[in-house]
């Protein structure tokens, strides 16, 4: 192991990050899934496969762009997993959440997912226990999948 300057860990503050990089989640069809997500957020494809971390003999992952905000997906696939649709009620994920800049915007995007056939909630607004409005919706492995805009 190598080994680590004593400053950064002494001084009681995390190191700082940058961003937010990639969100992975495993999927049972990587090809319908990448399709999906290429279709509902116009997202690109990059080119390749690129291994799982410690499992590179047994997993790899597809990876996809949405060039407007510069989020990463990137789409599992693991030889073991029987398939099951996700469950948010177990340990791991519960959901994943996309800003978008106003309330006007998740009307657009409710139309959007109407117009493809995507199950959605439509815009909810709420007060409890801030004020926001939110579109929820849910990808072909079950995965809910959210739109946001925090008012105020």
């Amino acid at each position: 192991m190598l080994a680590r300057e004593a400053g950064v860990a002494e001084s009681g503050v995390a190191p700082a990050v940058t961003g937010y990089h990639h969100f992975a989640p495993t999927v049972s069809d990587v090809a319908a899934s990448a399709q999906w997500y290429e279709r509902v957020f116009g997202m690109t494809r990059v080119p390749g496969v690129f291994p799982h971390h410690g499992g590179e003999q047994s997993g790899y992952a597809v990876v996809l762009l949405e060039p407007r905000a510069g989020i990463m997906l990137g789409l599992h696939h693991h030889q073991s997993n029987p398939g099951q649709p996700f469950d948010e009620r177990r340990t791991g994920l519960d959901h994943m959440s996309f800003a978008v800049a106003g309330r006007a915007d998740l009307e657009a995007w409710a139309r959007w997912l109407d117009s493809l056939g995507v199950e959605n909630s439509g815009v909810v607004d709420t007060s409890d226990p801030v004020p926001y409005s939110v579109v929820v919706f849910r990808d072909p492995d079950n995965i809910q999948l959210e739109l946001i805009h925090m008012a105020g």
